[in-house]
């Protein structure tokens, strides 16, 4: 009896699925690996393992798919509201690799609703992205994260201020592309700006202010203007899920003030409740227990009183509309609301994000809202999706970057960014190393600076939006205390690194004397001169800032390979994770990702370093070799690039467009333009090559064309569910684009 059919049996029988209460349902989608043969419906079956069943042995709990949809779910019992589960699907019950990111990678994490909780996600969050979903002005953008307390000090009293950054915006973009001694950002975001009590400015006490010792709204405004001048987009730091303890609101709350009281939350006892990293989220007031999630002294708003939200919103619309910033990104976005004792990420949370993109929107169409969701992927997911925030920040992806540089191993990696990729909305997701709350990259790479070096050559060119921390392109460092993480910048070798004429607020980092921009800048081999090099490379390419994703097989566990296309330009970006030479690597691509055949390349980090290589028809390239910490980018220089769609695409105005709608089921419709009148050819192939079916063929005119395809052979026949291939021939040219149906 095949396997599923058995597991199925078991089931029916109540040996494979456990007898609980109340309902969570588990969805996985296998259309993405039906498609891509990893997974065989007739003799393959998909199961559950998770902290909940003794991760599959207890009981084995396969998914079922009644309907033939390729969403194969099971519904378990038993669950506690704001329980936190753990859990991966594997195929065929096996921990052989075949599990859901394998090699050590992340399990899933779900937060359990207060009542029926479905959760719906594709098999290894691999959903296919043809390429083809609307971009915008950030994912041109190279953004600069700054604390402006530690930046630059204009009036020596220690302390950074806005017209320190404004004297300083020539380092990070001088407004002229021409000129190379500028670090050629195109963003910056701004950690909190707003009066606080605290250092780092996360407890406002007013959201509509400047913190004083940063200057004042005038200077601001004119920091802003100088930005814009150059180019640069400015988002700030905006703290919506609480504020300071000495908020005039919570003064008034605490006062019991009718007014206020309620833009809190309040209990006449302590509840116990413990936060989402052990700690106590209620705290002692004045007479009541007030909630905050993260200190005593940054409490909770509460969004259920609804003079909170349009008070915040109304906050949100000033910055947009009178001040003119060009975004927020927004602190702790999973905690908004609570729902009992469901602390983080609560269907409540979510519409919250509904509404304020809503709002916010109105206001300023091309506003940009990122947030910081400090998750996995899988629930990240769900804040970009919907109308909700236009991205997040990828920290799964970070630290898959940096465990792949620390271990010299790029197949995790490799994993991850495809996963990536096909996850979000196209390209909308924050690429980074570390941040303000991180210790600073050169600490976790134990202070080597080859590892900096292609840590930073692999983030700058993976798809995604790029944010780079203050101090991190001279390799700066800082580890534990967020004190030691966020010290002043240091421009050069003198007196308090430049920073200051005063007592700089916070000591300066022992290693200035040699990390310093004054010195790196001025070393054509320094990481400073490497992160103006590669951002230069990515400002300058349109395949890198908007093209796809197309990861390559590499016959050494070091080189992390990949292609990034977009219809006009094709690269093919390498990076050595190893401090030691690779040499006589094979890298192997598909159909999508390389055009067989003898091709010509540039290396865009040494313009005049050329590279001749053959592409087999396997789609592979032999006898690569990379020096220890290599990052090389290479644009292909022949005629023949594969567009965002999976297209190969000739430089000419002979068109194949991706199909649509892709997956589809039962027919798509397939559009293509012709430069001029020729005979074509319109075929169809199996992911084995095999022709399944000729759909157009003879003299066309010039100009556009579409034909729709039912899903069927030339025998007239339904295909299966699968990846097939559209092949357009027009005299000697050639476009293929790849599509798949899920029936």
């Amino acid at each position: 009896m095949k396997a599923l059919n058995a597991l199925l049996l078991l089931a029916a029988l109540g040996v494979a699925t456990a007898t609980y209460a109340v309902p969570v349902t588990f969805q996985v989608r296998m259309g993405y690996q039906i498609g891509l043969g990893t997974f065989d419906p007739a003799n393959d079956f998909v199961d559950l393992a998770g902290t909940f069943n003794s991760w599959g042995t207890n009981p084995l709990t396969p998914l079922a798919d009644p309907d033939g949809d390729t969403t194969y779910e099971v519904t378990l019992t038993g669950f506690t509201p704001s329980e936190q589960i753990e859990f991966k699907f594997r195929i065929n019950g096996l921990w052989d690799g075949t599990e859901e990111f394998p090699g050590g990678g992340a399990n899933r994490v779900h937060v359990v609703g207060a009542t029926n909780d479905t959760i719906v996600v594709w098999y290894n969050d691999y959903v296919p992205n043809d390429g083809t979903g609307p971009l915008y002005w950030w994912n041109d953008a190279v953004f600069y994260e700054i604390f402006v307390r530690s930046f630059f000090d204009s009036d020596g009293d220690g302390i950074g201020d806005l017209q320190g950054l404004m004297q300083k915006l020539d380092y990070l973009n001088d407004g002229d592309p021409a000129t190379k001694d500028d670090l050629g950002i195109t963003g910056i975001w701004l950690m909190p700006i707003n009066d606080a009590p605290s250092y780092h400015g996360y407890d406002a006490v007013d959201y509509r202010t400047i913190n004083p010792d940063y200057g004042t709204m005038a200077d601001f405004i004119a920091f802003l203007n100088a930005a814009h001048a150059r180019g640069i987009k400015v988002i700030i730091d905006y703290v919506m899920n609480h504020c300071s303890d000495q908020h005039p609101w919570f003064v008034a709350a605490s006062q019991n003030d009718p007014v206020y009281r309620d833009y809190f939350r309040w209990s006449p006892s302590d509840p116990g409740e413990i936060g989402p990293w052990g700690q106590n989220v209620w705290h002692p007031g004045s007479s009541d227990w007030y909630y905050g999630l993260f200190t005593s002294t940054m409490p909770d708003l509460n969004y259920g009183t609804q003079a909170v939200k349009d008070e915040m919103f109304a906050t949100a619309t000033y910055w947009l509309d009178t001040v003119g910033v060009d975004g927020f990104r927004l602190d702790a976005v999973l905690y908004i609301v609570e729902e009992g004792s469901q602390l983080q990420n609560t269907a409540s949370t979510l519409q919250f994000w509904n509404d304020f993109n809503t709002h916010v929107k109105a206001v300023k169409p091309d506003v940009l809202s990122v947030g910081e969701a400090w998750t996995s992927s899988s629930i990240v997911l769900q804040y970009v999706t919907q109308n909700r925030l236009d991205f997040c920040f990828e920290f799964d992806l970070s630290y898959a970057m940096l465990g792949a540089v620390n271990g010299s191993d790029a197949g995790y990696l490799s994993t991850k960014a495809d996963q990536v990729y096909n996850s979000y909305p196209n390209l909308q997701f924050g690429t980074f190393l570390t941040n303000h709350d991180q210790d600073r990259v050169m600490d976790v790479f134990g202070f080597d600076e080859g590892k900096a070096k292609v840590a930073a050559g692999i983030y700058l060119t993976l798809p995604g939006v790029p944010f780079i921390y203050y101090g991190e392109e001279i390799g700066m460092t800082g580890s534990g205390d967020h004190l030691n993480i966020r010290t002043p910048q240091q421009w050069t070798g003198g007196a308090n690194a430049g920073f200051t004429t005063g007592t700089p607020w916070q000591a300066i980092n022992g290693n200035y004397g040699q990390y310093n921009i004054a010195a790196e800048g001025a070393d054509s081999t320094s990481l400073l001169r490497w992160y103006r090099d590669l951002i230069d490379v990515r400002n300058g390419s349109v395949a890198l800032r908007r093209g796809n994703h197309r990861p390559l097989g590499s016959s050494a566990t070091p080189v992390l390979a990949f292609v990034r296309s977009d219809p006009v330009e094709t690269v093919l970006c390498l990076a050595n994770t190893a401090s030691t030479t690779q040499s006589g690597v094979t890298l192997t691509g598909s159909a999508n990702s390389l055009v067989p055949g003898n091709q010509t390349m540039v290396n865009l980090l040494a313009p005049g370093d050329t590279l001749t290589v053959t592409i087999t028809a396997a789609y592979e390239i032999t006898g690569v070799g990379l020096a220890p910490y290599e990052v090389a980018i290479y644009r292909f220089l022949s005629d023949t690039v594969v567009d965002s769609g999976g297209d190969i695409v000739p430089s000419s105005r002979l068109r194949l467009e991706p199909n649509y709608p892709n997956p589809f089921n039962p027919s798509t419709m397939i559009r293509y333009s012709l430069p001029g009148r020729a005979e074509i050819r319109l075929t169809l192939y199996d992911v084995t090559g095999r022709e399944i079916a000729v759909l157009r063929e003879g003299m066309e005119d010039e100009g556009s064309h579409e034909v729709r395809w039912d899903g069927k052979g030339g025998d007239g026949r339904p295909v299966a569910t699968g990846v097939y291939f559209v092949r357009l021939t027009a005299g000697d040219e050639t476009r293929t684009s790849r599509m798949m149906i899920v029936r």
